[in-house]
């Protein structure tokens, strides 16, 4: 209805010098043929509609091409995002995640699969805390683990660790606060005095910055997020078509920036 109205609302009144010329009643007059034609043809508001969602679609990918190609350096190779797999791969993911979030969790299934099994992808991990205060502790501590090669183990086990709210994966997942993070951490091998000192580095502070403002730019409503190259793929990932896209993306040829 919202959008019936901002229609009629454009038809009417797109040029408000003429409309100011008419008077109340008949506007009222206009509204009504308006109106009446539309519900006599409903197959136009189905074509605005459509041709509205193509103009956001372009706008959005020509949004996101410009943010890949002035910051493809963030983006593929920040030196405090953890990486997976093999690091000179031909094929690159980036996911964009929070631990708190349910469907990263159920995504991590698929990462660990495609690690596995491909050995010539590599995969970019931007630490992306949108679920509050454990979420950012979490990603800060994520990400100090990188300084001490334990990135890995670290990232899985702290899906391993996350409890669903409520009795199915679609709700939110839960990381239990700080004292879990430290034990998790140290049950990889981390040091963790030192991991609670790196994690206030001002460069890890400027990396998760960074990785919400490319999270912006790249259109991203939530998480998990991903590029696999320089396709951007909003939302959860089931593994065969990030296996899909992956083998497009090979198909392509070697992507110089990732």
């Amino acid at each position: 209805m919202r959008f019936i109205i901002a229609i009629l609302s454009v038809l009417l009144f797109a040029k408000p010098v003429l409309a100011d010329n008419f008077s109340d009643t008949q506007k009222q007059e206009i509204g009504d043929v308006v109106k009446a034609y539309l519900l006599d043809h409903p197959e136009l508001l189905q074509a605005m509609i459509e041709k509205l969602k193509a103009k956001e679609d372009a706008e959005a990918t020509a949004a996101q091409n410009a943010t890949i190609a002035t910051s493809a350096k963030n983006i593929f190779h920040d030196d405090l995002d953890g990486v997976v797999g093999n690091p000179k791969g031909d094929v690159t993911v980036v996911e964009f995640l929070d631990y708190n979030c349910a469907w990263c969790k159920r995504n991590i299934s698929s990462v660990q699969e495609l690690v596995k099994k491909d050995k010539n992808l590599r995969v970019v991990i931007k630490e992306w805390p949108i679920f509050g205060y454990t979420s950012e502790y979490a990603a800060r501590a994520a990400t100090a683990s990188v300084k001490q090669n334990k990135y890995w183990e670290f990232h899985q086990a702290l899906f391993a660790a996350t409890l669903p709210h409520g009795q199915d994966d679609s709700a939110e997942a839960h990381v239990a606060g700080e004292a879990a993070v430290e034990k998790i951490a140290k049950s990889v091998g981390i040091d963790v005095a030192k991991m609670k000192v790196d994690m206030k580095d001002p460069a890890i502070e400027a990396n998760l910055a960074n990785t919400v403002t490319l999270s912006t730019a790249l259109k991203f409503t939530g998480t998990p997020g991903f590029l696999i190259n320089k396709n951007v793929y909003p939302g959860y990932l089931e593994l065969a078509a990030m296996e899909d896209a992956i083998a497009k993306e090979r198909s392509n040829g070697v992507c110089k920036d990732c």
